[in-house]
């Protein structure tokens, strides 16, 4: 059903129905690496948070 309506589709419009899938799939690759060097770079501040918060020294006041 799916392949039906791409080959329709395909036949209908030619270049510009995969011009718009090739776009689409890069921008969800583009996506995905942002996420994941923004997960990285959480993951890594939360460390340094903890290395920090681990070494500072305790206060009387609470």
């Amino acid at each position: 059903m799916m392949s039906d309506a791409l080959v329709r589709a395909l036949s209908e419009h030619g270049p510009w129905v995969i011009m718009v899938f090739f776009l689409l799939y890069r921008d969800v690759q583009k996506d995905m690496a942002t996420r994941a060097v923004l997960d990285k770079n959480t993951q890594i501040l939360v460390e340094m948070t903890t290395m920090i918060r681990e070494r500072l020294p305790r206060g009387t006041w609470g």
